[in-house]
Formats: structure tokens, sequence, C-alpha cells
């Protein structure tokens, strides 16, 4: 078989990971692969942490409310279970999943299957989220998307917090959170020192 039809009958397994704050476009970016794997007759499985309920119980929708079917689950584990014979299977959300996603989205490429990951690459504090560093780690690809600071317009950087709350998990959207760049960052959370 020559190199060039290779590509055509042989897909090797992949984990791309689309990472970034809130707000930054990495669900429709998700959505935009996926859509494309369909078109192309591909047989695609999504899957989003079944904690995650604030526009759909079963979809995974974007901040444009542009969606997609998804099936909710409570461990990665499961996505083992709901995968066979399936060409792409897409993660949303994943920094709400357990660190076993990595060895999952590993196991899942090694059978040849395309894995596309979205999720934040850090929490409120700016802390790696979940098992998102590994899964850039492990990752064939990285897109780091960015939203737009809300207070200069410089490229975000961090998902600023509004309320108070410390809990690491806050589902939430622009009543709860902003994306902030890492100077508008540093001057609200000094303003925030100040103020307690």
């Amino acid at each position: 078989m020559t190199q060039q039809t290779m590509g055509e009958t042989h897909r090797p397994g992949r984990i791309e990971v689309v990472c970034g704050s809130m707000f930054s476009g990495k669900t429709e970016e998700l959505i935009r692969r996926l859509k494309r794997a369909k078109f192309a007759r591909q047989r695609v499985e999504i899957f989003k942490p079944s904690l995650d309920i604030r526009y759909s119980d079963h979809d995974v929708v974007s901040h444009d409310q542009n969606s997609i079917t998804s099936t909710p689950i409570d461990s990665s584990s499961s996505i083992l279970l709901l995968t066979s014979d399936i060409d792409v299977v897409g993660i949303d959300e994943a920094q709400f999943f357990d660190d076993g996603l990595v060895s999952v989205c590993n196991d899942l490429a090694n059978r040849g299957v395309r894995v596309i990951v979205a999720g934040l690459d850090m929490d409120f504090k700016g802390v790696p989220f979940g098992p998102m560093p590994a899964l850039c780690a492990i990752a064939d690809e990285v897109t780091k998307v960015h939203a737009i600071c809300v207070k200069c317009g410089a490229l975000a950087y961090v998902s600023h917090r509004l309320v108070k709350n410390d809990k690491r998990v806050l589902l939430g959207e622009t009543q709860e959170y902003e994306p902030l760049c890492r100077e508008c960052y540093k001057k609200a959370l000094e303003n925030e020192k100040k103020d307690t």
C-alpha cells in the first residue's frame, strides 16, 4: 500500500486537547470538530460530566447556544464501556473528570480512536485543573484558545470568579465569572485583598 492511500484506509488514533479560560470557545471548537467528523460519516460519541447541567441535562452546549447530543457520565471509566466501534470520541468539561481520564484517552488513542477533549486548563485561582495538565502532556495536539479580557481587551489568561465562594467546582456563567488577562487578574486580586 502506498503512503498516499494508506491515510484513506487507516486512521491512527490521536488525542487533541482544546483548552483555555471560560468564554474562550473551547466547547464551540469541540462541537465544530465533532460535527465535521459526523459529516465525514465517522462514528462519533460525545461525553460530558453529569454534574454539568447549565444549559442541558444531555447535550453539550456552547455559550453561543450551539449544541450536539452527548452522554452524561459520572466516571471516566464509563467512556470505555460506551465506545466500541467508534471512530471519534469527544469529551467536554474534562477538568471535572477524575484522573483516570488520562489513561482512558490513551487507551482509546492506542486503539485507533481520535479523541477530542475540551476543558479549562486552570481553575479560578490560576491553578492547573484536574486531569487537564496531564492530558496536555500526552496529547498529539494542543490548541489553546483565548477569551478577551473584559477589562482591557487583551487575551484572557484566567477565569476570575466574581462571587465569594472557595469551592473549586462552581458551575456558572457571566454572573459568576469573567475572563481576565494576567495583569487585570493581578489587579482584581489586589482589590479583593483591600476589600477584606
